[in-house]
């Protein structure tokens, strides 16, 4: 076991600011809520399908949640969980664009092709257009499907778009992060461009718009125009509280106490979230829709800690398939749930939504083949044990090998340079370079930097290929079995070599230069025609002296209509 060496702090000085004293079943952060005695009558049943609204933050840590023993004020959130069934073994991916494609297909990204990292903007590349969708199923059951937020799954070409992949209007972003009130969005130096969309056409009239506020009302103004008696999907994938961080100022004063500038200015964020969350439900109440719903809150990925994230007490941060990568904040808060205000511990993955979903809209499976998801509501609603007993957390090929692994050292049978983690039972196995390695406190010191923790990696984790967890006796990985149980490593590497053999190839290609916004009208969008193939890497490049002049006309036009609009927008206030 490595003997963690730390700069600047001692264990004992942690100790005594509380650091490593929480509790992971302390009861009042996760346990049942005592149900109401007055509340004797049982919950509604199922007489139509119910309305679904699909809340994704993005970015947002394990503990950034009022009910993880947070600083950052949630109560919308805390209300919701504590009133409905919180999910505390709920898994995600470590990154943006994986967790979007499973939720959205059901599938393992070793079954997309999008194993490996994202899906950046000038990539010809989107989520395989011969997967149905989740908002596809919805609509073959009856229900009006809607997009609100961040997409994340390409754009290459029209047929790639939210409208065209099963939702029957959209307001938000293609890319993976843009400003948010001005919606730009560069992906590198001088490869700008903005990126608000509504349905397949550019938003210009809408920048200036704090996007969480933006996104909130949209919600609203959906409900108010449809009927409560004809079933609804809303997928509302926020922004926030992603980088850059940005928040209104009023928020941001609630928290200036706070030292380290950047949990500041994030806690203020999540704040501001939560107060939209609470206006869509209380949209849901005043429309008509509350008492047939069913409400499911998910975050992405793990927090950034170097970006005002926090994920303790779990071991990593975004992007590392340690526990602060891949263990999610989730709860189901519904009126038609059988078992309200409690705990659960049953096993759920963001690919489990597909299929819980449609079955709850009464829509039909039978002809949807190959799902890595399973029907959670039984788990959820009742108390009843979860179908699934392991998760695939990826294999990715292309990650960069680990110094140290080799097939040696996975008995023969898998090469333990290859980033790869897997979940079976209580046991996690991890090959390769899982990533940044540190439990990192809540940044709530002045400047506080994560890097006076990451001497343990150093001394330990760049000499090693493979990790084996009980991740129900030790949730924050701190005691590596893998020498002491290689019967169970051999186990979990054989799984790994079978989820391999059903992986497909890896989808990613190289970026083309006409997927640059200048030649887009200074907007990020589709480049590609409807005859260039689905992974189509053709182009050429920009062309020097009428392409140039056109962009300079185009940016200036730009310009003047965005100072225009903010003038206007600032009048009407």
């Amino acid at each position: 076991m490595a003997v963690y060496a730390l700069t600047g702090f001692s264990l004992v000085s942690l100790l005594s600011f509380g650091y490593l004293s929480w509790d992971w079943m302390k009861p009042s952060l996760v346990a049942d809520v005592a149900m109401d005695p007055m509340e004797k009558s049982p919950p509604p049943t199922f007489t139509r399908p119910p309305h679904i609204i699909f809340i994704l933050t993005d970015d947002q840590g394990y503990h950034d949640i009022g009910y993880h023993g947070s600083d950052i004020q949630t109560p919308t959130l805390d209300r919701l969980a504590a009133e409905g069934v919180k999910l505390e073994n709920y898994y995600i991916q470590p990154i943006c664009t994986p967790s979007r494609s499973q939720l959205i297909t059901g599938r393992y990204q070793i079954h997309t092709g999008l194993q490996h990292s994202i899906i950046r903007p000038r990539q010809p590349n989107c989520l395989p257009l011969d997967q149905v969708t989740l908002p596809q199923k919805l609509q073959e059951a009856g229900y009006s499907t809607h997009m609100v937020g961040k997409w994340h799954l390409g754009f290459y070409k029209k047929e790639c778009l939210p409208t065209r992949r099963g939702f029957d209007t959209f307001l938000g972003s293609l890319t993976g992060n843009v400003d948010y009130y001005t919606y730009d969005n560069c992906d590198g130096p001088g490869v700008c461009g903005y990126d608000l969309h509504e349905g397949e056409d550019v938003a210009w009239d809408q920048s200036g718009k704090y996007s969480t506020f933006l996104y909130a009302q949209r919600v609203s103004k959906i409900l108010a125009s449809h009927s409560p008696k004809e079933p609804i999907f809303i997928y509302v994938a926020f922004q926030a509280v992603h980088t850059p961080l940005q928040s209104p100022k009023e928020y941001i004063y609630r928290y200036r106490s706070m030292g380290n500038v950047a949990r500041r200015k994030y806690a203020a964020m999540v704040t501001c979230m939560d107060e939209a969350v609470k206006n869509i439900t209380w949209a849901l109440k005043k429309y008509g829709y509350y008492d047939n719903s069913v409400i499911v809150f998910s975050t992405d990925n793990g927090g950034q800690t170097f970006s005002g994230g926090s994920n303790w007490p779990l071991r990593g941060r975004k992007g590392t398939y340690w526990e602060g990568g891949v263990r999610g904040i989730g709860f189901v808060h519904s009126p038609l749930i059988k078992r309200r205000r409690r705990t659960s511990w049953a096993l759920v993955h963001i690919t489990d939504w597909y299929p819980t979903l449609v079955s709850l809209a009464r829509g039909n499976l039978s002809n949807v083949h190959g799902l890595d998801g399973y029907d959670v509501w039984p788990a959820i609603s009742e108390g009843k044990e979860s179908p699934r007993t392991e998760i695939l957390h990826n294999i990715d090929p292309l990650y960069n090998h680990a110094k140290y692994g080799s097939l040696e050292d996975g008995f023969g049978i898998w090469n333990t340079a290859v980033q790869a983690s897997i979940r079976v039972g209580e046991w996690k196995l991890l090959t390769g370079d899982p990533g940044y390695s540190d439990w990192i406190p809540p940044q709530t010191l002045t400047n506080f930097p994560g890097s006076w923790w990451n001497l343990e990696r150093l001394t330990d984790g760049l000499r090693k290929s493979v990790w084996l967890f009980n991740i129900t006796a030790d949730p924050y990985e701190r005691y590596d079995l893998s020498e002491q149980r290689p019967d169970v490593v051999r186990t979990l590497l054989m799984r790994l070599v079978h989820y391999n053999r059903t992986a497909i190839p890896v989808r990613y290609p190289a970026e083309n230069p006409r997927a640059h916004p200048d030649f887009n009208g200074g907007a990020w969008g589709p480049w590609a025609s409807e005859d260039d193939g689905e992974e189509w890497e053709g182009g050429r490049e920009p062309l020097k002296s009428r392409n140039k002049k056109k962009k300079c006309k185009i940016c200036k036009l730009r310009s003047f209509f965005r100072k225009l609009n903010t003038r206007l927008m600032s009048n009407r206030i």
